[in-house]
Formats: structure tokens, sequence, C-alpha cells
């Protein structure tokens, strides 16, 4: 073909249509679903696997890192994987309100989907202990918010009892739906690596995240689609680390408030992820935490929120264990836009103030 009758064809050919229609319509067949359910979604899913050689870099050993960046859903956080199937299958029940205990993303992500599927939305929250970030949300996105004087597992122990007695639907991660469609992260980075990787490294608040990869990279594997499953390595913050210690935590403190919860309600399933994979769960201070944070940002150009951070902090602390030539998956469960005050107080760059507004004031800062 000429290369006048090229140029010809790509300017009178139609745009190949290339659309993401959300997570649900992509892997249907492994979600509980049918012709009935509607699908209430913003497109979630197929969020990007990225390399970050910084931190391989600090591991050695020939290892790949990776990390899920689920920060890139609609929301900025994993949640919405859950959101779309948990309010899919209120909006068949013909529910008419949902309602979450959330210590900030499950917040935005139930009101983001219940105003989508024209549903009303309550959100129970310990007063003082959510990122202005994900509270602004919340309430753009039309959520009733309820501020308790009380901790997420006070606030979980509250909503639970409301579902029970009222015609209310409870879309925390005890909801089995939401656990269904978060499953469907371990299939993108099976489909995007061509297998499991050798680890998994992810923060746990709930559970309900590290339980639901589990799912999902059992069912590919056992459907073949996979050679091998993962390690599962979970982190929390050692502040608030009940599945480490083996005990709840009455008063949970860390400055990763996504996972300060003291009682998860699905540890028993992060358990059997453990054991079943021969993983391990271990903690990482605070400090740790905004260690990795600032490695992301500065050095990978990617802004997670601190909780998120752990999996790569505790992938660092426990790198004398990483197998040579092994590739590692990291979860990034949020973006770092929900929380802007731990990003201004947490950072190595240099603000200038009060400058002159004139070239050489500004040229002599910058050294020139």
């Amino acid at each position: 073909m000429a290369f006048s009758q090229k140029i010809k064809q790509l300017f009178t050919s139609p745009p190949k249509k290339n659309n993401w229609d959300g997570l649900i319509e992509a892997y249907k067949t492994w979600l509980p679903v049918t012709k009935k359910t509607p699908i209430i979604t913003l497109k979630e899913g197929a969020t990007p696997l990225i390399e970050v050689q910084s931190i391989a870099n600090r591991i050695g050993k020939g290892v790949k890192v990776y990390v899920k960046y689920d920060g890139l859903n609609p929301t900025g956080s994993f949640k919405d994987r859950g959101m779309t199937m948990a309010i899919s299958k209120a909006k068949e029940a013909g529910c008419e309100a949902v309602i979450c205990a959330s210590t900030g993303n499950t917040s935005a992500s139930a009101a983001a989907y219940a105003s989508k599927g024209g549903m009303r939305s309550f959100v129970i929250i310990p007063d003082g202990y959510v990122a202005q970030g994900k509270l602004a949300q919340a309430l753009v996105y039309g959520a009733e918010v309820l501020a308790i004087k009380g901790n997420f597992d006070k606030a979980l122990n509250i909503v639970r009892e409301l579902s029970d007695k009222y015609p209310i639907t409870l879309v925390n991660s005890v909801n089995p739906y939401r656990l269904q469609g978060q499953k469907t992260a371990a299939f993108e980075i099976i489909e995007n690596l061509g297998d499991a990787p050798d680890w998994l490294c992810i923060p746990m608040g709930n559970a309900g995240n590290i339980s639901a990869y589990w799912m999902g990279f059992q069912e590919f594997f056992q459907a073949k689609k996979a050679k091998q499953l993962p390690r599962m390595m979970g982190f929390q913050a050692s502040g608030s680390a009940p599945l480490v210690e083996g005990k709840s935590i009455s008063n949970p403190e860390t400055i990763a408030t996504a996972i300060r919860i003291g009682n998860p309600v699905n540890k028993e399933k992060a358990f059997i992820a453990r054991e079943s994979s021969n993983g391990k769960f271990s903690s990482v201070t605070d400090s740790e935490i905004i260690d990795a944070y600032k490695i992301l940002g500065k050095e990978e150009g990617i802004f997670c929120e601190p909780a998120s951070a752990a999996s790569v902090a505790g992938l660092l602390k426990t790198k004398d264990e990483v197998p040579k030539n092994s590739t590692i998956v990291c979860v990034l469960t949020g973006n770092g836009l929900k929380d802007p005050d731990c990003a201004i107080k947490n950072n190595d760059s240099v603000f200038h103030t009060g400058i002159d507004a004139e070239l050489n004031s500004i040229t002599k800062i910058m050294g020139f």
C-alpha cells in the first residue's frame, strides 16, 4: 500500500473502540452477577502495575518490584473495586439506602457509588481521625456524615447493629460482595505479569483486601491462568497491629489512619490466607512508613497515602528474606491526595516563601 493511501486510511477509518467498562463487565463470569443485576459503575479497575526500580535497587538480588497503584480508581482508593459490586447488588435487592463505618476511604467510595445508584448513604466516622481529603469526598458525594466520639471499631459495631434492625444495607467489608469485587485486582496482576508474583505485599487494616487478593489468586490458579500462588505478606502499623500481635488493640494509633483498626472483622480470612500461602504478617513503624512514602514520591513520582506505603515499608524491612530473582508486587491502596496534611508535614522538599517578585531574587535562590 502506498504511503499516501495509508495516510488517507488513517483519516477516513472509524476510531477504534477502546473503552474499559468497569470491572464487573470485564470479569462478570468470575463474579456473582446475573442479567438482572443493575451494574453501578464509575469505570473502576484496570489500574496500573508500575515497576519501581528504586525499591528493587535497595533490595538487590536481581529482584523486580512493582506497585499496584489502586489509588487511581475513581474515588482514589481500592475500595471502589468492592463498592461497585456491593452497591450493584444492593440496587438489585431494591435497597434505597446504604451505611458504613469508615476511616475515610470506604465512606468516600460508598457515597460516590450510592449517589451513582440513586441511593442515600450514611457514614459513621471516628471524629478527628479521618483525613481531610476523604471527608471532603464523602461530603461532596452527598453522604450524611455522623462523626462519633470513638474509634473505627466502635463505629463498625454501631453500623452492624443498625443494619440488622433497619432497612439499610451495610457496605463495609463484612458485606461478601465487597471482597468479590476486590479480588479482581489479583486477576489484573496476573494478566499484567503473565503469572502471579512470588510475593504480594499488602497493608492490612480490616483485612478484607488481603483476603480478597488471596481469593482472586486462588481462582485464577485453579483455572490454570497462573502457574503459581504468591506468598501473602501482610503489613500493619506497629501502633495498630492486632493481626501481628494476635490480639485486639483497644486504642490503635498510627499516622496511617486508613489502617488504624484494632479489631479486624476479616481476621480469620486473613489468617487463612497467611497459612495457605506460607505468608507472613509483620509490623512497620510510622517512621518506616513515612520513609517509604517519601521514596515513592521523590524517586518514583508516585504519590500514595501513608497506609499504602506500609506495603513498601514492610518489603524493605524484610528485604533479607526476599528470594533471589523474585517478582514482588506491593499494593498501594490509596491516593496521596487523600491526606494532604501528611504530605505537607512529611517531605524533604524546600519551600521558599516571601520572595520578591523580580528576576534577580528568584535566580539567586535557584543558584543561577
